[in-house]
């Protein structure tokens, strides 16, 4: 959430970077005379308080001297009234304002490329060999429907459409992914293990940014208690530390989840329908980090390698792209997008972001920090990114490893966690 104060100081500025998201947020003026009139409430009410301290003190005297009270009493009244009414009008003004603001999206890093959409994204570098094949590819939906290792059919009958069960070494290989991918980054590189719930509440919702922007695109539960189905480990991961102030020499913290994930994908009607890219239901690693803000671009970059790294040693080409001002999530400043490459595409697919939401998500959370016990506390910066998406893994190791008999090979750095080299039809099977 951007910060009030900031926005009355350095409005034209505010507003020249929130124009490079290519939309239109002229609302905000409204916001700053919605908040002059705040403040001006306030004073009035603390004026209107201290004018009633002042009558109340003479009851006592008139009623000592025998004087009548009754007009005293009446102006005590009429007071409170205008008191009522006045912190009606300040209750009101506030949630208008904190409306606005949780629907105004964070200002992008001054440095990031500037553009409209996804075209305008800069690829950084591009890492690994494209597969060359002396035979047609597959894409994975077909070479997992040969091998019996995916069920889209029995999914969508115990489900509906976007869900899929994994199968005998499928799930093997979903569950290899997962446990390779939270030793790398815990062992390796310094991370802490969680396992979240899956279910998160209405505030951390709000403090992670998904609410009220993206209401419709969560599944909801049908209890009172306004819970939600967790639409990525971010959610729960940034609300750990909700409401608190942190010890600054704690910081950075490092964590590493995996949880499953839920999406409605009502915005992608008609796109992968296909295959695992895009479920309802999907699996993923997710890294967070707290970290002071001076130390927060940096530990950007190293949260970025530590993704890089998954691939690295899985030896799946991709490249590395810098999302551009118009193409930038809602909650970001500045953002990273891995994409591995496809056979079946023909090209680069994503498979994890990687990004710096700055104090963004901290003023929405209320989560802070102290540098000393006697220093003011501050906002941390947050960071979250994808270590990796585990299905999507899945689909770049089947697709890029797969064999003219339609055998998958497993990368070398997983067969200790697959206990085979290799995932191949069953001998009774008929091609």
């Amino acid at each position: 959430m951007l910060d009030i104060k900031e926005l009355r100081q350095n409005y034209e500025e505010i507003m020249r970077r929130l124009s490079l998201r290519g939309e239109d947020f002229s609302s905000l003026e409204g916001v700053l005379k919605q908040d002059d009139r705040r403040r001006q409430l306030i004073q009035e009410l603390e004026a209107m308080k201290a004018k009633r301290n002042e009558i109340s003190k003479k009851i006592g005297q008139y009623k000592r001297e025998g004087k009548d009270v009754s007009e005293i009493l009446q102006s005590i009244e009429d007071n409170k009234a205008a008191v009522v009414k006045m912190q009606t009008e300040l209750s009101e003004l506030e949630r208008a304002i904190e409306h606005t603001l949780l629907m105004t999206p964070n200002l992008p890093h001054k440095d990031i490329p500037f553009g409209k959409d996804e075209d305008d994204n800069v690829c950084l570098r591009k890492v690994g060999e494209i597969p060359r094949f002396d035979f047609t590819p597959k894409p994975h939906w077909d070479l997992a429907k040969a091998l019996d290792i995916l069920d889209f059919e029995r999914a969508a009958k115990i489900a509906s459409s976007r869900f899929v069960i994994y199968k005998g070494l499928g799930a093997r290989l979903e569950r290899s992914l997962i446990s390779f991918m939270l030793d790398l980054h815990t062992e390796k590189h310094g991370y802490e293990e969680l396992l979240l719930p899956y279910i998160v509440n209405e505030a951390s919702m709000i403090a992670s940014g998904q609410f009220p922007k993206f209401k419709d695109d969560v599944f909801a539960l049908t209890d009172k208690r306004g819970l939600y189905l967790n639409p990525t480990a971010e959610v729960p991961s940034i609300n750990l530390h909700r409401d608190e102030i942190l010890d600054g020499a704690s910081l950075p913290k490092r964590y590493a989840a995996f949880t499953t994930a839920f999406r409605q994908e009502s915005g992608s009607a008609g796109r992968d329908t296909r295959g695992i890219i895009r479920l309802h239901q999907f699996n993923k690693v997710e890294l967070i980090k707290f970290t002071q803000p001076e130390n927060s671009y940096n530990e950007l970059e190293t949260m970025l390698a530590n993704s890089e790294t998954v691939l690295k040693k899985l030896e799946i080409p991709y490249r590395v792209i810098e999302l551009c001002s118009g193409d930038l999530g809602f909650g970001m400043a500045k953002t990273y997008d891995i994409e591995v490459y496809l056979p079946s595409y023909e090209t680069y697919r994503e498979i994890g972001s990687i990004s710096n939401a700055e104090a963004y998500q901290a003023r929405r959370g209320n989560i802070r920090f102290k540098r000393d016990k006697d220093a003011k506390a501050e906002f941390v910066h947050t960071l979250n990114g994808s270590g990796l998406a585990v299905g999507r893994t899945v689909v770049a190791i089947m697709e890029n490893y797969q064999q003219a008999d339609g055998s998958i090979v497993i990368p070398q750095a997983l067969r200790p966690y697959m206990g085979t080299d290799i995932i191949k039809q069953k001998e009774n099977d008929h091609v």
